[in-house]
């Protein structure tokens, strides 16, 4: 098999938005113009907390707008257009089921359910590669934090923690008999110890042939190189492979403003330049350590993605190489997964759904990280104007 790295360009827009129409990309330019605002998003913030609060009809205002660019839709049969646009750039779709529960053991029972619906679609689909869920969507919160803290839980919290792991048993489980790869999303540092001593447990259990669960890890915290070398030390000793998704990470602010409040020292890095290095130095590990390791690789950083391209032509991996996935958000960053995909490498968007109401909080986080992410916005607008205007001089 040829190992050559075709050339890629994060440049090409009339690859990033081939499947768009002009009306779509003007309406993408409104939309990215105002996320570039901080004070407009900060004020949408505001304004979509209250209406959460009230029971304000936002529905409206939502759907043919941030909610239309960044889900798929409010059902897993509201998805399937969006999964065929998504094959037509040759790029797989992660349904992300993106309710957030009321911490209630029905809402936990069915959101495992919901997404053994997803698990069960993916089979045998050559279009959906993972499926993913949220441990805090199957377990209380209050009990993952209680466990890391290694306090005793009581004969309840005990029944009802192994309740939640059996969930998160019953999606693994039903993944691997699927052949279907699974990613267990990285969450809050202060329940993140729980989660992946879970997800430890799950990848020992199923990834004994080959990666079927995979692990999470941020990278803006200045530990999780250390954990991710550790970690692999542990799955060549224990006899798994290990599952690795890279991210730099979702939960800054808060991670920055509980440490201050509780006295402890941040986890985060001080400076989103040592994130970089890290991340990078991640992407290094990984690709010199494939014999055990399965790589997914969730990144809007163009540098990032050109230097795992690098890695592996270095290290002669394949572009179709199984165990190499690069991974975006759907609605962001199409100049790298689809002028990616089109070079052959193997690539898959997040693509969240459920009712408008239910994902407000995952919109108030696209819309953060679009004005937190340096030049995200920015990025994305540029791009957009470059394709406008190519098409104008295209039409004389």
């Amino acid at each position: 098999m040829a190992t050559v790295a075709p050339p890629v360009s994060f440049d090409n827009t009339a690859v990033a938005f081939s499947t768009r129409t002009d009306a779509e990309l003007y309406k993408m330019y409104a939309l990215f113009t105002a996320m570039n605002s901080t004070t407009l998003v900060k004020t949408g913030e505001r304004f979509l907390h209250f209406a959460q609060r009230l029971h304000l009809p936002v529905r409206f205002v939502l759907k043919p707008t941030i909610f239309d660019h960044f889900c798929g839709g409010e059902c897993l049969s509201d998805v399937d257009k969006t999964i065929r646009e998504l094959a037509a750039n040759n790029t797989g779709t992660i349904l992300d089921y993106s309710v957030e529960g009321a911490g209630t053991e029905q809402s936990f029972d069915a959101t495992r359910d919901e997404i053994l619906r997803t698990i069960g679609k993916a089979k045998d689909h050559p279009h959906l590669p993972f499926a993913v869920f949220k441990t805090t969507g199957l377990v209380p919160v209050s009990l993952l934090e209680k466990v890391q803290q290694g306090k005793e839980l009581s004969a309840d919290e005990r029944a009802a923690f192994e309740r939640g792991r059996d969930r998160v048993n019953d999606l693994c489980r039903h993944a691997h008999s699927s052949n279907v790869r699974i990613l267990i999303d990285a969450e809050e540092s202060w329940l993140q110890d729980t989660i992946d001593n879970l997800a430890y447990a799950m990848m020992e259990r199923y990834n004994q042939q080959k990666v079927i669960v995979y692990n999470t890890y941020q990278f803006y915290r200045h530990d999780r190189l250390q954990v991710l070398q550790r970690d692999y030390e542990n799955a060549l000793s224990g006899n798994y492979h290990l599952g690795v998704k890279l991210v730099r990470g979702a939960y800054m602010e808060k991670e920055r403003e509980r440490a201050q409040e509780k006295g402890y020292p941040s986890p985060i890095n001080s400076t989103k330049a040592e994130t970089d290095q890290l991340f990078d130095a991640a992407l290094r590990f990984c690709t010199e350590h494939l014999d055990h390791i399965a790589l997914c690789s969730g990144s809007h950083n163009e540098q990032s993605n050109y230097l795992l391209l690098q890695l592996m032509e270095k290290h002669k991996i394949a572009p179709a190489d199984e165990r190499v996935y690069f991974a975006q958000l759907y609605g962001m960053s199409d100049n790298l997964s689809f002028n990616l995909a089109r070079a052959g490498y193997h690539v898959a968007k997040y693509v969240p759904y459920g009712p408008v109401e239910k994902v407000i909080p995952y919109l108030i986080r696209r819309a953060e990280e679009n004005t937190a992410i340096a030049g995200q916005s920015s990025r994305e607008l540029t791009l957009i104007k470059k394709e406008i205007e190519r098409r104008k001089q295209a039409k004389g």
